[in-house]
């Protein structure tokens, strides 16, 4: 477990309760992210990520797309965000970033490595849309956000990224480092009221 988790993970096992227990709340492990940027009209930016990481940038607003072990996350027209899931020791595909980055910034597009700022969280059980909407103005129902999507809007005051993952109800929730523990306080008062459980720390696993 990374140290800066396992802070969040102690003061949660400590006020877990409830009458029955609903929701499962997991750190989750992030090998590497990336941030691309660029516009598909003119630039190379979606051929060139292609080309260089096997994954398909995705230009419908809010969606997502994977491909071996990365996601490709869609943030705005000209934004993605590539997160590479946590299953193994380090990362096998987002590697060799100054390379990669030389290669999209002659292309026409930007690539930074934003690794280190955000921490995920996921939010699993029957009550997890309800946890979610206490804290996000997002309709997370599954017939507004269905699995494979993601969209940018807040937790509390505090920005935050939500993906919906294929095995409903599941959602990983990213928010920056530095505004982790107050998001994950949230997140365990708002699941507290029908009861919830920490799991272990998890690998980021887009499925």
């Amino acid at each position: 477990m990374p140290e800066s988790a396992r802070p969040l993970v102690a003061a949660a096992l400590v006020g877990q309760g409830g009458a029955a227990t609903g929701t499962v709340l997991s750190t989750a492990t992030i090998l590497a992210a990336w941030n691309v940027q660029g516009d598909p009209a003119r630039s190379s930016v979606v051929a060139d990520v292609d080309r260089l990481l096997a994954v398909r940038l995705p230009v419908e607003s809010n969606t997502a797309r994977r491909a071996q072990s990365v996601l490709a996350l869609w943030l705005g027209p000209r934004s993605w965000l590539l997160i590479e899931s946590g299953a193994g020791a380090g990362p096998t595909v987002l590697t060799d970033f100054e390379a990669q980055r030389d290669v999209l910034n002659a292309g026409g597009g930007a690539l930074f490595d934003v690794s280190a700022g955000r921490v995920a969280f996921t939010v699993r059980g029957k009550r997890a849309e309800t946890v979610l909407a206490t804290g996000c103005p997002l309709d997370v129902d599954v017939r507004s956000f269905p699995p494979g999507h993601c969209a940018q809007s807040v937790f509390g005051r505090t920005a935050a990224l939500y993906y919906r993952h294929e095995a409903t109800p599941a959602f990983t929730v990213m928010v920056a480092r530095s505004l982790a523990a107050d998001v994950w306080h949230g997140l365990c008062v708002a699941a507290s009221t029908d009861g919830y459980e920490v799991g272990l720390p998890v690998a980021f696993d887009p499925a």
